[in-house]
């Protein structure tokens, strides 16, 4: 083959690349938000509250209130960046209809992940939550942190803050993002097996 055949089918493979849905397809494309549509109004979170740290398996609530005065709330975006790891694909949790307007609950993480048997101690993640509404604008953002540690007082006894202390939240929905145990001797990062 000459040169320029091969400079042919090398760019016509790197673009094809960027139209063929994989792994980390949503990390090149994340929603990025932008400005809010004409016409139209961003939802708004206005309290937020999760505790820092927990076992590995534990049932991490992360309570949210939000509202959007056009009433037309869709979704909430769950992603997760794990310390030398990177970021996970954003995980969508649908709002059922009383909640397009204005809700308050939780969303339930339960950690143990299918990927990993276990995790190291020690391990940092970080949650980012926004709330996007059918007209695509998106709401400011919530950055939970959240490291994996046994031992100590009951993750399990605490005081919710207000909002939340007022009898029971609703759950809105469940995230579903399985966490990868980064090998000691792999350095960590992804491998890109599944």
């Amino acid at each position: 083959m000459n040169s320029r055949k091969i400079l042919y089918l090398t760019s016509l493979l790197l673009a094809l690349s960027f139209f063929v849905p994989g792994q980390g397809w949503t990390q090149l494309f994340p929603y990025t938000g932008g400005p809010t549509k004409p016409g139209t109004h961003a939802p708004i979170i206005t309290h937020s509250f999760a505790v820092e740290k927990g076992y590995y398996g534990y049932i991490w609530k992360i309570y949210i209130e939000a509202e959007d005065p056009d009433g037309d709330m869709l979704r909430i975006a769950a992603v997760v960046d794990q310390t030398s790891y990177g970021r996970y694909p954003t995980d969508w949790i649908y709002l059922k209809s009383p909640y397009r307007k204005h809700f308050k609950g939780y969303l339930q993480w339960n950690t143990f992940s299918s990927r990993a048997p276990r995790l190291w101690e020690w391990t940092q993640i970080s949650l980012k939550v926004s709330v996007i509404d059918k007209a695509g604008n998106e709401s400011n953002e919530v950055v939970f942190p959240f490291t994996f540690e046994s031992g100590g007082k009951s993750t399990y006894q605490y005081q919710l803050p207000a909002p939340f202390d007022q009898g029971d939240m609703p759950r809105l929905g469940h995230i579903s993002i399985d966490l990868f145990e980064l090998r000691a001797s792999g350095g960590g990062g992804h491998d890109g097996r599944d």
